[in-house]
């Protein structure tokens, strides 16, 4: 276990975000993917390596967990600009999506060719053999269903690999990545232990450990309302649903391309106009810098009403709660709607994380601190035993 480093990966809709080691590298990279050829062009093949390696994520992964084997892929901001890039859709389940797991794995082998001086990796040739121990979450409906121990098993006992093609700095590496343990947490206890703890689970939120507390976390393709009451997570309580914001940003992206030509990339350009400081919900067409409030206002405002239902329902059959959290990118993009609804309806005490970085990272962060303290337990446990005197025949 001490030789193995940690990873706390969040596989979400808009991105994974993933932390590793002892909080020393960390990355963002957008969940899309494209299948491709093995030899895709460049143009100027002799500078790729002056670009940035994130920009030109192009892969084959092999692993025993996927259902398509060996497959080629873009990754990342050079799947955006292909005509066959997939994001995961409404309705489907993380755990069983062959993108969730390249997401995953790409994420640990840029991590493992990054720090592959630092990390103790053992390098032959141009192959890395890297030993991980993941921390990593599911919707609480899939937890709840029990597709997290299959998810497990999947990652656990097998040699995942992958091979960096026309990859800016790192063509021609190959990773090999095994896992010596796999911890998978509800997402809605994640972000209620990212409130109350810090990175060693001491208590820095002493006015909120013993209250009772709703945690509404908004992702791309669900929303899991955690219920919290005597410091725990009421499993029987809490609740997952089939609504996020993907459909809605799909929706979004669609009508601004009929209706102004205007084709975006991926549901992350949408929420970068929906979010943006300066000139939001304005796009440029032709040339010409163009509002689209009244698209991303009424289809946003809908979802609003909805989520903002989800929360009425959840609170009336727990009636005793203190104030409800809204966590997640979703919750970002929704913030104001939300806030003007609960402003004209039933006013329930209800907070936001104004800091959108602390909110998007939530969760990677949460898997960080668990992980890191079974790490912690783990060698500890195993160096009391070392310790003990060896019985004598």
């Amino acid at each position: 276990m001490s030789n193995s480093r940690i990873a706390a990966v969040d596989v979400g809709n808009d991105s994974i975000k993933a932390i590793f080691g002892k909080m020393d590298a960390e990355l963002n990279i957008p969940n899309v993917i494209a299948r491709d050829v093995e030899d895709r062009p460049v143009i100027g093949i002799e500078e790729l390596d002056s670009k940035d390696p994130l920009e030109g994520i192009h892969i084959r992964v092999h692993s025993p967990a996927l259902k398509e084997n060996n497959a080629i892929y873009r990754v990342g901001h050079l799947a955006t600009k292909s005509d066959n890039a997939t994001e995961l859709d409404p309705g489907s389940s993380k755990s069983e999506e062959d993108q969730t797991l390249v997401m995953l794995f790409a994420a640990l082998a840029l991590d493992a060719v990054q720090k592959d001086g630092s990390t103790g990796f053992k390098k032959s040739g141009n192959v890395i053999d890297s030993n991980y121990t993941l921390g990593t979450g599911l919707p609480l409906r899939e937890v709840k269903e029990g597709k997290d121990a299959g998810y497990r098993s999947k990652l656990l006992g097998s040699v995942h690999q992958v091979e960096f093609l026309v990859t800016p700095k790192y063509q021609g590496l190959k990773v090999n990545i095994k896992f010596d343990e796999v911890k998978v947490y509800p997402e809605g206890f994640a972000a209620y232990i990212n409130l109350v703890m810090d990175n060693n689970l001491n208590i820095i939120n002493k006015d909120l450990i013993d209250k009772r507390i709703l945690i509404q976390d908004i992702g791309g393709l669900s929303t899991d309302i955690a219920v919290i009451k005597n410091r725990n997570v009421d499993d029987d309580k809490a609740q997952g649903f089939n609504l996020g914001v993907s459909e809605a940003l799909e929706s979004i992206r669609e009508e601004i391309r009929s209706k102004h030509g205007v084709e975006l990339d991926s549901r992350r350009d949408v929420v970068e106009i929906i979010t943006k400081k300066n000139d939001r919900n304005h796009i440029m067409v032709k040339g010409s810098r163009t509002s689209v409030h009244d698209i991303t206002d009424r289809i946003l405002l809908d979802l609003a009403k909805k989520q903002y239902r989800l929360l009425r329902n959840v609170w009336q059959k727990n009636s005793q709660t203190e104030i409800c959290y809204f966590v997640g990118g979703g919750s970002i993009v929704l913030k104001d709607y939300l806030k003007t609804l609960n402003n004209n309806l039933d006013g329930y005490n209800i907070d936001f994380f104004e800091d959108e970085k602390e909110s998007i990272w939530m969760m990677a962060n949460a898997y960080y601190k668990l992980v890191s303290d079974f790490t912690r337990r783990t060698n500890k446990e195993k160096a009391d035993q070392d310790k003990k005197p060896v019985k004598a025949n």
